[in-house]
């Protein structure tokens, strides 16, 4: 019976957090109240406080369910084994994160609503912290990176290191969240490469065609 109590709790507990993704992502954070959540669950008031603190505790709750590409890129990126080639280290973190923005709908719903549909209210400061925490992370990681290929390469940054990394993430998750406002815009995968690369190269930086993943032929971009 304890087995069954605790499994029926998790149960639970995982149908509060999909009612939350589809509401807060269809009303936004502010507009969806706990009520709703549980109505749209069907379960009650009292079990949405029985897992999760407040409305902040159960978005991020919601948002450890998934690796959001920004997070999930560097984690792709060291299993690659590039460890001589840190560019090639972040353009395969960048294209792991964009194609599983677009193949994954949970990935896709949950970044969706944590860019688009949330409000950093003083009531929701642990999830702008959160924000933060990985945003800051990435940026280091993109600095470190771009710091190394350029003493490998001789290269001097035409701007400080930190400034690159910060325009390379902007970058990156510009493409992710322009191509949620119309996916059928532009194809992210590839525009994402392109335009890392052109990025690149106003850094100084040459890739040739065997650098990066994918082997692709480089294509002549016209400004």
């Amino acid at each position: 019976m304890a087995r069954r109590t605790k499994e029926e709790a998790l149960a639970t507990r995982h149908r509060l957090l999909d009612a939350a993704e589809l509401l807060f992502q269809a009303q936004g954070v502010s507009q969806t109240s706990l009520q709703q959540i549980a109505q749209q669950a069907g379960a009650t008031r009292g079990a949405i406080y029985w897992h999760f603190k407040d409305k902040a505790d159960l978005f991020n709750a919601m948002m450890e369910r998934v690796i959001l590409p920004l997070e999930a890129g560097p984690r792709a990126a060291a299993a690659a084994g590039l460890n001589d080639d840190p560019l090639g280290q972040i353009e395969e973190g960048m294209v792991h994160a964009l194609t599983l923005m677009a193949t994954d709908p949970q990935v896709r719903r949950v970044f969706d609503v944590a860019t688009h549909k949330v409000e950093y209210t003083h009531d929701m400061a642990s999830v702008q912290q959160r924000h933060l925490d990985a945003r800051n992370a990435c940026v280091a990681d993109f600095e470190k990176a771009l710091r190394t290929a350029a003493r490998r390469d001789h290269i001097k940054l035409p701007v400080p290191g930190h400034v690159a990394a910060q325009g390379l993430h902007a970058l990156i998750s510009g493409l992710i969240q322009n191509w949620l406002l119309d996916p059928e815009a532009f194809d992210l995968v590839p525009t994402g490469r392109r335009t890392f690369r052109v990025y690149l190269a106003g850094l100084g930086f040459v890739r040739n065609s065997k650098a990066g993943i994918g082997n692709e032929a480089d294509e002549e971009v016209a400004v």
